[in-house]
Parts: C-alpha cells; structure tokens; sequence
C-alpha cells in the first residue's frame, strides 16, 4: 500500500523556505508545520518570506495606517479591519497583507470555515520599502487579477503612498481632491491627507477623517471629485 504524506506519520514535512514553487495546499501544510515563521505568502505559486521588521521602516508606518483604518472602523458598522490576516485569492496565491479592510455582508469575501479570508476584499495596505518592492510588481497584478477594488502602498523609502483603484478591469491612481485630500470610492468617509501621514502627523490625519465622516453622515460631502483617477 502507498500511502500519502498526510496519513504517512513516518513522513515529514520539507521545510518552508523562500522561493519554493509549491501548490497553496503544500504551501499551507509547511507553512502550518514551522510555528516561528511569523510571516510568509504564496505569490503566483513561489514562496516569499518576509526579514526581520523594522521599527521606523515599517512597525511605525504600519501603526499610523491601523490607527487611521481603525478609527473608520469604529465609525463604520458593517466592515471588518483585518491586521496580517491570511488570504486566500486563488490557486497559486495565499498572501498576508499588513491590513484590509472588508465589507462583512455582502461583500467580495468571506471568512472560511478554518477561520482565512477567502476572496477579494474591497481595500488592501501595504508597508513596501520602496518602487522595487514586490507589493508594486507581483502583488499588484494579483490584486488587480482578483479584483480587489482599493489598493494602497505606502513606500517608506521612496517617501509616497500610492492608492490605486480598480476601473474597467484596470488599476488606476487616485489623486487629490481640490482639498489635497484622498477620498475612498468604495467606503465613503474615509478620507486621507496624505502629506501629514507621510510626516508623521497623525493628529491631522485623524482630524481629517473625522471631517470625512462627518460629511458622509451630512451626505454634502465634495463627492464629485473624489475619484479622478490617473492610468499608472
């Protein structure tokens, strides 16, 4: 009798290492196998395993971006912030964004019965080092491949943020409004100035999505102009 390595207990498990080319099946099992590992994706079928973080360079940006996310959250029945949650897109990608923000009922993804999100959320962040990062390459032909609606990347070294949005099967760059704001077109209210995040000001950030919210509930906010959009 031959039996497979998931019923053979004499077999072990190869170790997860990156630039393996593994189904997401093999990636799961290695992945699930090597509790040390705090972070690792499955990217067009070849595995991707993240260095050690560092504080200015990603800890610091990230927690600007959670309390910015989680403050709309806390004003926003019916989405869910997720902090470096897995997420299965497909076959040959499984990846672990550092937030995502996603519409519970209704919307493009589910929570599976193992507790993943399987789907497309309708807005992803990354912390990327900067323009060569693979959140700008390989990543952002998946996301546009499953349709997420809303994708940003902030590129600490490069100092910008990027927002792209998805139009006509296509990711396009939002701009600024006439204010210098940022303005979602999925979830509205969520307004971002970019400078002052980029600066560390979070006062102001905070301050601005407030106003953001505050228009959403008047229904008088500057709507028309907020998804003005630039091919990349």
């Amino acid at each position: 009798m031959i039996s497979s390595p998931l019923t053979n207990p004499s077999f072990t498990l190869p170790p997860l290492e990156n630039g393996d080319r593994l189904t997401r099946q093999e990636f799961e099992q290695r992945y699930g196998a090597m509790a040390h590992i705090k972070k690792a994706e499955l990217i067009e079928g070849i595995v991707y395993m993240a260095s050690p973080l560092r504080a200015k360079a990603h800890g610091e940006p990230h927690a600007r971006m959670m309390a910015w996310l989680g403050s709309y959250w806390a004003a926003t029945p019916g989405i869910q912030l997720l902090d470096n949650a897995t997420l299965r897109l497909d076959v040959d990608n499984e990846v672990q964004p550092d937030a995502l923000l996603r519409i519970e009922s209704g919307g493009q993804s589910i929570i599976s019965h193992d507790d993943y999100i399987e789907g497309a959320p309708e807005l992803i962040v990354e912390i990327a080092a900067s323009s060569a990062s693979s959140d700008l390459h390989q990543k952002f032909n998946v996301y546009r491949r499953n349709q997420i609606q809303e994708y940003i990347v902030w590129r600490v070294y490069d100092a910008a943020l990027d927002w792209f949005c998805l139009n006509e099967g296509k990711y396009q760059s939002l701009v600024p409004n006439s204010s210098g704001l940022l303005c979602s077109p999925t979830f509205p209210g969520l307004w971002l100035n970019p400078t002052a995040l980029l600066a560390g000001d979070l006062a102001t950030v905070l301050n601005v999505l407030q106003q953001g919210l505050k228009a959403r509930m008047a229904k008088d906010g500057p709507w028309s102009d907020q998804t003005t959009y630039h091919n990349r």
